[in-house]
C-alpha cells in the first residue's frame, strides 16, 4: 500500500506515535487509508451541509475495511462574491485547490481518495487534481439545492439577480424584490438551476468517476446520504481494482461528458473546466470537439436560465442515466468505457427510463436539434469567443449591433442599471479576460440587470470574460485573445457595428483591417486594476480561455 510509507516499520515508530496521538489504533494503522477531501464550510450554501456527506463516506469506508482521514479544501460561492473584487479569485481558487489535494495526497501517501466537491470552481478542481494524481478515486457531490418558488412560479438565484433588473425598471417595487431575495434559494445545495455547479456535477457522473445520481440527486434527500455510503463502499472495491482515473476520463468518457452537457444546455463555463481537466489527463480538448459534439446533440432539457426546469425535475424525470439512455440509441454515447460503479457505461444505464417527456425529451422531439453550447469565430474573436444558444431568443441569433464599450463590469453594470443601454446596443465588456482581469471574472449581474429590464431579445453582451451558468441571452463571453494581450475585443470603439450570425458560429467587428492596424499602433495594455501578489502569479503563467485557462507548464 502506498501509505505504507508514512506507518509501517521500524523506521516509521514516530509517525505512528503522531497518528496515535490523533486516536487512530494499531489496527486502524493496518488497513489502507483513505483521503477524504470535504470542501465543508460556512460560506457557500452548497457546501454547508457537506460534513454529513463526508460523514456517510467514512462509514462505508469503514464498513468496507479501510480508515479514513479527513481534510480540508478551501471554496468559494460564485453568487456571493459575484459582481465584486471577489469575484477575481474565484477561477484562480481552482488553481489553488488543485494544488493544495496533490499537496496532502502527496504528503500523506494515502492509498485512495474520496472527492466531496458541490461548486463552481470546486468541482472542476478537484477533478484536476484526481486526474493529476491518478490513485483510485471517487466523487460524491453535495447535490442541487432545491428551487424555491412565488406566486405559483419556480425561483432560483438567477431570479434574484434579474429581480434587480425588474426593479431598476420600474416593473416590481422593493416589497416583491424582498419577497424574491426571501424564496429564491430554500436551503442547502448547489443552485437549482443548470448553472455551472450542477453541470460540472453532471460533469462527473457522465465522465464515471461519480455514481449514477451524482449530479441530479438533491442536498436535502437522504439518497444523496446513502449515495455517499456507497462511495465510502466502493472506494475500497476500486483500491483493489487499482482503478484509477485516467483508466475512466478517456477520450471517449470526455466525448460523453461533452454530450450530456449539450443535452442538458449546460453552462458555457464548461468551455473552460473541461479542457482544463483533459489537460491534466494528458488529453486534448479542443473548441473544435465542442463545437462537433454541440451540432450532432439534440438538446433535450430545457432547464433554467432558459426554461422552466431544474436540476430537481431532471432528478424525478429519470436522471442522467436516462438521458445518456436515450442519446446511445442514436449512437452518440460511448457505451463500453469503464466507470466507478466497476461496471460499465452500458451496464449502468440499462434499466434507465424517461418518466417526464417534459423535463427530459426523446430523440424524436427534442427542444432543439443541436446542442446548447457552440463557438464563435471571425475578427473579433480569432480564437474563439462561447454562447449558450440554447438560452438565446430566435431574434438574436443573427443581428447586428452597435459597439458600447466598458473597460469593466463595473462600468457596464451602472450605464445598464442607469437606463443608458438601449435596444439594438451590444454591451462591450473588456480586460475582464484571465490576465486582464486578472482572474476572468463571471459576470451575473450586467446580463442579469439586460434581461430583468426586458432588453435581452435586444442587447447583445460581448466579454474577453466569462458568464455564470444562470445567464441567458446573447451573452457571448471567453472572446479571446483577449483585450490584456492587444486582441481585437481591446480596439472596438463606440458605435462600431458588431455582426453576430450563432447559426453559422461567426462574430464579426465590422471595422476594415487598415482601421484595426492604425488603432493598434496607440493600444496599450492597462495596468492591473488590483494589486496582489496571488493574482500578478497567476496573471503571468494563466494561458488562455480557449486553453482552459490553465497555467503554464513549468518543466
Amino acid at each position: 500500500m502506498r501509505s505504507d510509507i508514512t506507518k509501517k516499520g521500524i523506521e516509521r515508530a514516530p509517525h505512528r506515535s503522531l497518528y496515535k496521538a490523533m486516536g487512530y489504533t494499531d489496527e486502524e494503522l493496518e488497513r489502507p487509508i483513505i483521503g477524504i477531501a470535504n470542501s465543508a464550510n460556512e460560506v457557500i450554501p452548497g457546501h454547508i451541509h457537506l460534513d454529513t456527506i463526508a460523514n456517510a463516506v467514512k462509514a462505508g469506508v469503514r464498513m468496507a475495511g479501510g480508515t479514513p482521514m479527513e481534510f480540508p479544501t478551501i471554496g468559494m460561492c460564485d453568487g456571493i462574491v459575484m459582481g465584486h473584487q471577489g469575484m477575481k479569485y474565484s477561477l484562480p481558487s481552482r488553481e489553488a485547490i488543485a494544488d493544495s489535494i496533490e499537496i496532502m495526497v502527496q504528503a500523506y501517501q494515502f492509498d485512495a481518495l474520496v472527492l466531496i466537491p458541490n461548486c463552481d470552481k470546486i468541482v472542476p478542481g478537484m477533478l484536476m487534481a484526481a486526474m493529476r494524481i491518478n490513485i483510485p478515486t471517487i466523487f460524491i457531490s453535495g447535490g442541487p439545492m432545491l428551487a424555491g418558488a412565488y406566486k405559483g412560479k419556480a425561483l432560483d438565484v438567477g431570479s434574484v439577480f434579474e429581480a434587480i433588473g425588474q426593479f431598476k425598471a420600474g416593473l416590481i417595487d422593493e416589497k416583491e424584490l424582498k419577497n424574491i431575495e426571501n424564496l429564491a434559494c430554500p436551503g442547502a445545495g448547489s443552485c437549482s438551476g443548470m448553472f455551472t455547479a450542477n453541470t460540472m456535477n453532471a460533469m462527473v457522473e457522465a465522465l464515471g468517476l461519480g455514481l449514477p445520481g451524482n449530479g441530479t440527486i438533491p442536498a436535502i434527500d437522504a439518497r444523496r446520504v446513502r449515495l455517499g455510503k456507497y462511495a465510502g463502499l466502493k472506494i475500497m472495491e476500486l483500491l483493489k481494482l487499482d482503478l484509477k482515473p485516467r483508466d475512466i476520463a478517456t477520450k471517449e468518457a470526455f466525448e460523453n461528458a461533452l454530450r450530456m452537457d449539450m443535452a442538458l444546455g449546460g453552462s458555457t463555463n464548461t468551455a473552460l473546466h473541461l479542457p482544463a481537466v483533459a489537460h491534466e489527463a494528458g488529453i486534448e480538448l479542443t473548441i473544435d470537439d465542442f463545437n462537433r459534439i454541440s451540432d450532432t446533440t439534440p438538446h433535450l432539457c430545457d432547464m433554467a436560465p432558459a426554461g422552466p426546469y431544474h436540476v430537481q425535475d431532471i432528478d424525478q424525470a429519470g436522471g442522467l442515466p436516462a438521458i445518456m439512455k436515450e442519446l446511445s440509441k442514436a449512437d452518440l454515447i460511448h457505451l463500453d468505457i469503464p466507470t466507478v460503479t466497476t461496471k460499465t457505461v452500458r451496464e449502468n444505464i440499462k434499466d434507465a427510463e424517461i418518466w417526464d417527456n417534459g423535463a427530459i425529451r426523446t430523440l424524436d422531439n427534442p427542444y432543439h436539434k443541436e446542442g446548447g453550447i457552440v463557438f464563435l469565430k471571425g475578427n473579433l474573436a480569432p480564437f474563439g469567443g462561447v454562447v449558450k444558444r440554447t438560452a438565446v431568443d430566435p431574434s438574436m441569433l443573427k443581428s447586428v449591433t452597435k459597439a458600447r464599450v466598458f473597460d469593466s463590469e463595473e462600468e457596464a453594470q451602472e450605464a445598464i442599471l442607469g437606463g443608458k443601454i438601449k435596444k439594438g446596443d451590444c454591451v462591450v465588456i473588456r480586460y475582464e479576460g484571465p490576465k486582464g482581469g486578472p482572474g476572468m471574472r463571471e459576470m451575473l449581474a450586467p446580463t442579469s440587470a439586460i434581461a430583468g429590464m426586458g432588453l435581452d431579445k435586444d442587447v447583445a453582451l460581448i466579454t474577453d470574460g466569462r458568464f455564470s451558468g444562470a445567464t441567458r441571452g446573447a451573452s457571448i463571453g471567453h472572446i479571446s485573445p483577449e483585450a490584456q494581450v492587444g486582441g481585437p475585443i481591446a480596439l472596438v470603439e463606440e458605435g462600431d457595428l458588431i455582426e453576430i450570425d450563432i447559426p453559422n458560429k461567426k462574430i464579426e467587428l465590422k471595422v476594415s483591417e487598415e482601421e484595426l492596424a492604425k488603432r493598434k499602433q496607440n493600444w496599450k495594455p492597462r495596468e492591473p486594476r488590483l494589486k496582489s501578489s496571488y493574482l500578478n502569479r497567476y496573471a503571468k503563467f494563466v494561458q488562455p480561455s480557449f486553453k482552459g485557462a490553465v497555467l503554464e507548464d513549468i518543466d
